[in-house]
């Protein structure tokens, strides 16, 4: 064992990781990046399937992206947007309110996907009590399966037991809405014969409960954590109709979904629609710095406007909110959108994904694949005509990724579903290499 390897157990405390097993195990430590690869402190290479979770859009070590930090930095590492501006924010705001859907101008930063859903959820909860006499709003609306973040008001709208369940005292009570997981349909129905039943569902919440509603929060066309579930056409123009028809705000999360992923910049322009608050981070700065923006429509901010002793400023901010090498870069990462025609290239790329994860249907232990862009997933079962789970216990989707990186392949598995997360600039061979890996493990199961 080296000394890093001995030092990371000795030390760490890795997030999501049982870290008993990581105690008895050999460890994985990445030392450098090359395009699409992780290389690690043996000189070992691996295709990098999850994006470094979901965040690298242009490769490692993209020379545009390098070259914006070192010139960002010859100016200034640092400076608080408390009562000051710095230039890259100011910038790096234009430009995404000149892309985000028609509507959304006013640009609020932080520094990760929960804080970016926590002032979001603060956001719109103020807005009303500033706007409406005796305001008895205080609910949200979140669906089914939903993942917002590990902060306590973003675990409050999610819906996954093992990362809410043992907080639960420390949560809000929200509404919840079914989310079309049409594998495992919540109301045990049929698409597309259902109708997007869960619609109705929604809706009939919002007839009883639409005075004390704050916002209706949702991801975009895909909720990731979950298992890479992709509702079906219609139903997130639905959410938006519906949440229109009783004048509730709709905040769309798309901190996993934004920058590409979708094969749109934000999944919502899919099918035209229009959030009142949108949140982004992971691809904001192409996978470089820790980075998060909320947006909202200017009739929310200027529900925040008034004389001081009103005290109807928003009072939230991180010392780190809007930092100009992370908004330096970000603003390359835009560039890079617009310079390289990623969205265009994306095209046959996200066609190739799409027939090679056709061959998986057939095989024993597959239940379900599912994808959207360069966002996929396949969700492995013990029975497929009944669709029975394997035990928890099996961590069979685990045990494929972990023999996948003797191969040369890192990925993570959410439960029993293996996600495939590419960088967006992959090559067309590494994701035929990629996903061959996973089928020739799969089948050999």
């Amino acid at each position: 064992m080296s000394v890093l390897e001995r030092l990371d157990k000795i030390h760490l405390w890795h997030p999501f990781t049982q870290m008993k097993e990581w105690e008895e195990e050999e460890p994985l430590i990445i030392e450098r990046g090359e395009g699409s690869y992780l290389i690690d402190i043996h000189g070992r290479r691996y295709l990098d399937g999850n994006s470094s979770l979901w965040v690298n859009l242009h490769g490692h070590r993209n020379k545009a992206l390098d070259r914006a930090l070192e010139e960002q930095l010859g100016k200034i590492a640092h400076s608080t947007l408390l009562g000051l501006g710095n230039v890259p924010s100011i910038e790096l705001a234009r430009m995404l309110v000149e892309i985000a859907p028609e509507g959304l101008r006013r640009v609020f930063y932080s520094d990760n996907g929960s804080t970016a859903v926590e002032i979001a959820l603060k956001m719109s909860f103020q807005y009303w009590r500033q706007t409406e006499k005796r305001c008895r709003r205080k609910l949200f609306i979140s669906f089914s399966g939903a993942y917002h973040g590990d902060t306590v008001g973003a675990m409050s709208v999610g819906d996954i037991d093992i990362f809410v369940g043992r907080y639960s005292p420390l949560l809000f009570r929200t509404l919840k809405a079914p989310y079309p997981y049409c594998y495992r349909c919540p109301l045990e129905m049929s698409y597309p014969y259902c109708g997007l039943a869960c619609l109705h569902v929604l809706e009939d919440i919002l007839r009883k409960e639409h005075s004390r509603v704050v916002a209706c929060i949702i991801e975009p066309s895909v909720q990731g954590a979950c298992g890479m579930i992709v509702s079906p056409p219609g139903f997130l123009k639905g959410v938006r109709e519906i949440t229109e028809k009783y004048g509730i705000p709709l905040i769309a999360d798309e901190v996993a979904t934004g920058f590409g992923r979708t094969g749109y910049m934000f999944a919502c322009e899919e099918e035209g629609v229009v959030p009142d608050i949108m949140c982004l981070a992971k691809g904001i700065t192409g996978g470089y710095l820790p980075l998060a923006v909320t947006l909202a429509k200017e009739e929310i901010y200027r529900a925040f406007l008034g004389r001081y002793d009103e005290f109807k400023a928003l009072f939230h901010g991180h010392t780190y909110t809007g930092n100009p090498l992370a908004c330096r870069v970000a603003i390359e990462n835009l560039r890079i959108f617009k310079r390289e025609k990623v969205l265009e290239r994306l095209k046959p790329k996200i066609r190739l994904l799409s027939e090679l994860l056709e061959g998986f249907r057939g095989l024993r232990y597959v239940g379900d694949v599912r994808y959207k862009g360069l966002m996929a997933g396949i969700e492995l079962v013990e029975d497929r005509d009944t669709k029975k789970p394997f035990p928890p216990s099996k961590r069979v989707a685990y045990r494929v990724c972990m023999d996948a990186r003797k191969k040369g392949l890192i990925t993570r598995p959410l439960g029993d579903t293996i996600v495939i997360m590419p960088p967006l600039s992959i090559k067309k061979r590494e994701l035929k290499r990629m996903i061959g890996i996973l089928y020739e493990l799969i089948s050999g199961l």
